[in-house]
């Protein structure tokens, strides 16, 4: 005989930060999608770590908290420095908010 059990569970939003009550929410989510996806650019290329510090002009260190996804320890200007970095290019586009839509967005192009 198999025991079911009730499991109580919320709906979160889109943004991790936001649900967690973190101060800043919108713009750590912002970081860690630019984070996110420096690391996949990274992992694209199948370089060492020695090597993507030499790209990104960073300690080797630096490297092992940015691929375990720490993200905190970057700035966004950095982040994007990396990317200026592999050759990608930024573009922000400012507009009006609508009510219920994030302040921040990032989107990635092919």
């Amino acid at each position: 005989m198999t025991k079911h059990t009730n499991i109580e569970f919320e709906n979160g939003s889109d943004n991790i930060f936001n649900d967690l009550g973190l101060d800043n929410a919108e713009e750590l989510q912002a970081r860690g999608m630019v984070g996110f996806h420096v690391v996949k650019l990274i992992k694209k290329q199948n370089m060492k770590q020695r090597e993507i510090a030499n790209l990104l002009g960073i300690k080797q260190t630096e490297v092992s908290h940015l691929l375990n996804g720490h993200f905190s320890r970057f700035t966004i200007d950095k982040l994007f420095d990396f990317l200026k970095r592999m050759n990608q290019k930024v573009t922000i586009e400012i507009s009006s908010h609508e009510q219920g839509e994030p302040y921040h967005n990032v989107a990635f192009g092919a």
